[in-house]
């Protein structure tokens, strides 16, 4: 055995390059770490070292240098040694100018592969691939081409190029936030347009098929089919037809026309001293 000099049987040997060791004496010479034919390193001295260990002895000396902080070593390297050997990173990515519309849109400069972000057929610098307006890093999952010919986030796209108006979209993004309202009939009801005899009772215009709603055969706008009295939106499970020829709410039609007195009715609304 190189290590110890003993006679080596066959129940106890491992191989290192043609010398036969003893289990127990086949580990690192410096850090006695247990070897194996994956870590196992044979140094110039004939010697056996764990990678790491042969790393420091006899690997490349330096900054940068192999896999990890036990090759990192400056040993006998100056300041200006270690900064020679450095590698030269220029981050400004518009130091080299491509052709004219061949560049990255935002800075002009050449785009090369390792780098690219691709959009609707540009190539984009990766650094340089965000929203034009909140600058967030974007991926294609949320870019947005906008019609400036520039890059949006979701958010920034809604608001810059998206409808206008309160209620329109499906997020609050989407919603104007300028008091301007692009709707046709702001206050729900048509300001122009043929009123009918068999028309909405609440509007008297016209009710086509797409908006109609019906209540004891009358014919009703989806906009007007309300409460008289609350204003309350109605369905058909709490709609109420009054003598009156309008249509109310459970409790505003006990209040109006059920009947009055303490213990009648369907809840506190119903119950009066009159």
């Amino acid at each position: 055995c190189p290590r110890c000099g003993g006679v080596v049987f066959a129940a106890e040997l491992v191989l290192s390059k043609g010398r036969e060791w003893h289990r127990k004496c086949f580990k690192c010479k410096d850090c006695c770490k247990t070897l194996d034919s994956i870590i196992a390193c044979d140094g110039p001295d004939k010697d056996v070292y764990c990678k790491t260990c042969y790393g420091k002895k006899w690997g490349p000396h330096g900054y940068g240098f192999a896999c990890g902080s036990g090759f990192l070593q400056t040993d006998g390297l100056s300041e200006e040694e270690i900064s020679s050997q450095r590698p030269f990173y220029n981050s400004d990515t518009t130091s080299i100018k491509a052709p004219e519309g061949e560049g990255c849109p935002r800075c002009g400069g050449m785009v090369f592969a390792a780098e690219q972000q691709l959009s609707k057929g540009k190539m984009w610098h990766q650094k340089c691939f965000n929203c034009a307006e909140c600058h967030r890093p974007l991926d294609s999952m949320i870019a947005c081409d906008g019609p400036d010919k520039e890059i949006h986030c979701k958010s920034c796209y809604g608001k810059l190029f998206g409808p206008k108006g309160f209620g329109y979209g499906h997020a609050p993004t989407l919603v104007s936030v300028n008091g301007e309202s692009t709707l046709a009939f702001p206050e729900g009801r048509p300001l122009n347009g043929p009123k009918s005899e068999n028309g909405c009772p609440r509007c008297g215009y016209a009710v086509y098929a797409a908006e109609q709603m019906i209540s004891k055969s009358r014919i009703w706008h989806k906009r007007c089919f309300h409460c008289a009295d609350c204003r309350k939106s109605l369905d058909s499970t709490n709609l109420n037809d009054g003598p009156d020829g309008d249509i109310y709410c459970r409790g505003c039609y006990g209040r109006n026309f059920g009947p009055k007195g303490v213990g009648f009715g369907l809840g506190a609304g119903t119950l009066t001293m009159t």
